[in-house]
């Protein structure tokens, strides 16, 4: 099917890589082996954050979703009015509301963004957690689901009006929506995911296929299949960006001081129950690596802690932005990254790190 363009406020066609940024559900972790801070929401420190990630000029801050968080819907559609020009990711899984009324929503952000709205579409990770929301769909079926519910907002998106559907997952009579997207455009479209399905659906009705990190040999091979049918590809990680290698090193290490065992094993309960490819080959990986070093620049041994996104790029301002512009080559060309604290690090990163990556894209060569 033909897709409606992406609004024109939001497209981006530099070239340049893009950097993107989780916003933490609140003022952020100050150790990776911590336990999730549940049971409370601090608003005030969550606009605080959105603020300064607008002034440093950070692309997109992705709005997670897990039954442990927030909802983000409320949360994007308070943030967007605190901010100007960063756009907001919106994590969402198919299955909890009707692609009808999830149009409505996404089309109200973006008159109240001018277009700062874009889509991360998750089938879900876990049967059990699925469960909390009455959803018992088993993981090919999620993304079959997925492919209908992509399938009928790009229709909305197309102004198609009224719209009938009758497929396997939904069940749409003559629908109307008032209210299109800002800009007659839609939003761009993230589609996570490791498995066969999740690359085919990516390429079917998405832009960018974003799964969790490896090396940039291990991301090529993963990712050639999408990039040959002209989906874009993305990569979720974490980094730690010092002024020396050795500095790097030591907070590091200081991390990694009174890790939280019980956290640690609540983890690996819930990736045990959990039925996604992107969770299990990130596990995979951690597993595979020398003593706890994927590569000389990636650590995994936060992965127990913190799944699948914890793979993290260690080392000086240099090491890191020239790691990361090697992931070019093998045709990714967008990050979203975390830290510890992720506020701090979302600093170093867009003050040190990214200028670097800007220098080596207009031809400068690494020191």
């Amino acid at each position: 099917m033909e897709f409606a363009p992406i609004s024109a406020a939001r497209n981006h066609d530099s070239g340049e890589l893009r950097f993107h940024w989780c916003a933490p559900a609140d003022s952020g972790q100050q150790s990776a082996t911590e336990k999730y801070r549940v049971g409370e929401l601090d608003f005030d420190g969550m606009v605080a954050f959105a603020q300064e990630a607008d002034r440093l000029g950070v692309d997109s801050l992705l709005m997670g979703i897990a039954h442990y968080m927030p909802d983000p819907l409320p949360l994007i559609g308070a943030l967007v009015r605190e901010t100007r020009d960063v756009t907001f990711i919106l994590a969402y899984r198919p299955g909890l509301l009707s692609p009808t009324l999830f149009t409505q929503v996404v089309n109200t952000i973006s008159w109240m963004s001018d277009g700062r709205i874009a889509l991360n579409l998750v089938a879900g990770i876990s049967p059990v957690e699925q469960a909390y929301y009455g959803d018992f769909v088993a993981h090919d079926g999620r993304y079959a689901r997925t492919q209908e519910f992509l399938q009928i907002c790009h229709r909305f998106w197309n102004g198609e009006s009224p719209l009938t559907h009758e497929g396997d997952h939904y069940a749409i009579r003559d629908a109307e929506l008032g209210l299109g997207y800002q800009g007659k455009g839609r939003p761009e479209i993230y589609l996570s995911g490791a498995s066969e399905i999740a690359k085919e659906t990516a390429t079917m009705y998405a832009d960018c296929w974003l799964r969790y990190g490896d090396t940039p040999e291990g991301i090529e091979a993963a990712a050639r299949p999408v990039l040959d049918k002209g989906t874009r590809v993305g990569i979720r990680m974490h980094v730690l960006a010092r002024a020396t290698r050795e500095q790097a090193l030591a907070d590091l290490a200081a991390m990694q001081e009174n890790p939280d065992q019980a956290h640690r094993a609540w983890v690996e309960k819930f990736v045990a129950a959990s039925d996604s490819e992107a969770v299990k080959t990130s596990f995979r990986l951690a597993a595979q690596a020398d003593d706890d070093w994927l590569s000389p620049m990636i650590y995994s041994g936060f992965v127990p802690y913190r799944g699948g996104p914890a793979l993290c790029v260690v080392g000086s301002y240099r090491e890191v932005a020239d790691y990361l512009y090697s992931y070019r080559a093998a045709g990714v060309g967008e990050f979203i990254f975390s830290g510890w604290p992720t506020r701090d690090e979302m600093r170093i990163f867009y003050t040190h790190v990214l200028p670097l990556i800007r220098e080596r894209e207009r031809g400068g060569g690494p020191a």
